[in-house]
């Protein structure tokens, strides 16, 4: 029987939640599905068909944050990485590995990229559909 358990969503905070939205919706393709006003922040939960989801933390209380180069690494599952990360360098953002296979994945190809606010994105190569 499976668990009911699971992840649903990663939080990370961004200095910019527009220009941070626009990222993931139109760079990355996730769509929006929710925002929340909770008085000392405002965030924006964006997905991919539903699924696994980022929520974008943006703190409206004055205090002072960090939200860049933070150690956290996004990992997503794409079709094409090598596109992906053109994508995001023709966003004016820094590519830090070309997406090309890694033999100690079994070539899988991998390319590693930055969001707006510097958090890592890894993008493997998606395995083919089971048959």
């Amino acid at each position: 029987m499976r668990s009911p358990d699971f992840l649903t969503a990663v939080g990370i905070g961004v200095s910019d939640l527009e220009r941070s939205t626009a990222f993931y919706r139109d760079v990355l393709g996730m769509q929006k599905q929710r925002t929340f006003e909770l008085g000392y922040m405002d965030e924006v939960m964006l997905a991919h068909e539903g699924r696994n989801a980022v929520v974008l933390m943006h703190y409206t209380d004055g205090s002072a944050r960090n939200y860049r180069d933070n150690p956290v690494k996004l990992v997503f599952y794409v079709t094409d990485p090598k596109a992906m990360t053109d994508k995001i360098r023709a966003d004016g953002l820094e590519v830090t590995r070309e997406a090309t296979p890694i033999e100690t994945l079994g070539g899988a190809i991998v390319g590693l990229a930055k969001d707006p606010d510097g958090y890592v994105l890894e993008f493997l190569q998606a395995p083919p559909p089971r048959s």
